[in-house]
């Protein structure tokens, strides 16, 4: 990923409100879903049956739980994978849960899901392969053109308010789609959707499917990764701000297979530490199973990850913030505290700007790095203080400093060595 470096002028990009938004939010659950999860596939090439498709027990809060335990403050559903098999009652193809036995053929995975978000006030997304192997239109890129803006179009007037309509570049390599067109629509329809790394972006991929970011993590970009399985970049004819979303799945796969297991707490535990607490936002997959609900066995992990991260995060005390000059802010807090984490906020209105930063306490450094972004957390050595002292450079304001208890935690953010999702195209 080419990057800009948070700068100091007045040229820098500067973030929508739409878009602080979502990075505020932090944190979001996909979910992978369709004929694949039946069919025991990753990417089917569109001959599984839709009658394959039958989640007796579909219980979308059930999801939902599962996703607010992770923390998640929005979800994107797959709505269409690589196969063509649409969770909505299309009018663009017969390959969707209408031609499903599933409610009779009157069901709606989408709506379902859109109903119970905003229910609960969690933001909705949907995902919309642009790779379609089912599709016999995919042959012809003017017809198919066709069908994919009215496929979308259903999505983007149907479903209420989107957070985020995702574009997966898998499949599409050296494919040319009429973007201009597809970005009209959701311009149109959805100004306020994050738009995820194809077309005209606002959110960018953060370059692979580990769910890790690295330090810097810079907003403004001038290219954007295509896929996990090309090298390479598509460059922007300007840079834009983009801050980038880690997706991963808490298993291998990103649909469920009965012979996979979740990822340990402290593996999710070090994907949280590279991703949302280094100022990105994190996208963690939740696959339900063939029934329809979430497999217990990730509803166990999740509960084991959330009361760890509980322990660490759960009793935050905001600081009091007063500026020195030079770039030199005092964090004084309302009496001493043993802290284990200290998380910094910059001021991103007028775009990001911090290059470097560094904690003190007494002198002493307790944690430095590069960008701070919509949040930064550093582990720190436990030291019980009052006051702390963070130095910026490069410009930027800090906008608040929050310290966290130390704690007894049970787990340790490891990540398993030589872990890596595969940049082979599946096969199945």
């Amino acid at each position: 990923m080419t990057t800009g470096s948070p700068q100091h002028d007045v040229d820098i990009p500067r973030p929508t409100a739409a878009q602080l938004r979502w990075q505020r939010a932090g944190s979001g659950v996909f979910f992978h879903f369709g004929v694949n999860t039946f069919g025991d596939r990753e990417w089917s090439d569109g001959t599984l049956p839709a009658a394959s498709f039958v989640p007796e027990q579909l219980d979308v809060g059930q999801w939902l739980d599962a996703a607010q335990l992770a923390g998640a403050r929005y979800v994107v559903l797959t709505a269409k994978h690589h196969d063509g098999f649409c969770l909505w009652p299309t009018s663009t193809t017969d390959y969707s849960v209408a031609s499903s036995p599933w409610r009779g053929g009157a069901g709606d995975v989408v709506g379902e899901l859109a109903n119970a978000c905003r229910e609960r006030g969690v933001g909705f997304g949907v995902y919309l392969s642009p790779w379609d192997r089912h599709a016999p239109e995919y042959a012809d890129p003017d017809r198919y053109d066709d069908l994919y803006a009215a496929q979308l179009t259903e999505l983007l007037t149907g479903y209420g308010d989107l957070v985020e309509v995702w574009f997966d570049g898998a499949g599409s390599e050296g494919r040319t789609y009429d973007w201009p067109r597809f970005m009209r629509l959701v311009a149109e329809h959805q100004p306020e959707a994050m738009v995820f790394n194809m077309g005209a972006p606002t959110i960018r991929w953060v370059g692979n499917e580990d769910g890790l970011a690295t330090d810097p993590v810079n907003y403004v970009a001038d290219a954007v990764p295509l896929s996990q399985y090309v090298a390479g970049e598509a460059p922007l004819a300007v840079p834009r701000y983009l801050p980038p979303e880690c997706d991963v799945s808490i298993r291998r796969g990103w649909f469920w297979h009965p012979e996979e297991s979740p990822k340990s707490v402290a593996h999710l535990l070090a994907i949280h530490q590279a991703s949302v607490q280094l100022g990105a936002n994190l996208l963690l997959n939740l696959p339900p199973d063939r029934s329809g609900r979430i497999d217990a066995a990730d509803l166990a992990r999740l509960a084991e990850y959330r009361a760890e991260l509980d322990l660490r995060f759960g009793r935050p005390v905001p600081a009091r913030l007063h500026h020195r000059g030079d770039g030199v802010w005092e964090a004084e807090l309302a009496e001493s505290v043993a802290i284990g984490h200290v998380e910094l906020r910059e001021r991103l209105e007028e775009g990001q700007r911090v290059l470097h930063h560094r904690i003190t306490v007494a002198g002493e450094v307790l944690a430095s790095g590069h960008t701070i972004g919509v949040r930064r957390v550093h582990r720190v050595p436990v030291c019980e203080t009052r006051t702390l002292t963070v130095t910026l450079t490069g410009g930027g304001e800090l906008e608040a400093v929050v310290v966290h208890p130390a704690a007894d935690t049970r787990a340790e953010p490891m990540l398993p060595p030589d872990y890596a999702a595969s940049r082979e195209v599946p096969d199945h």
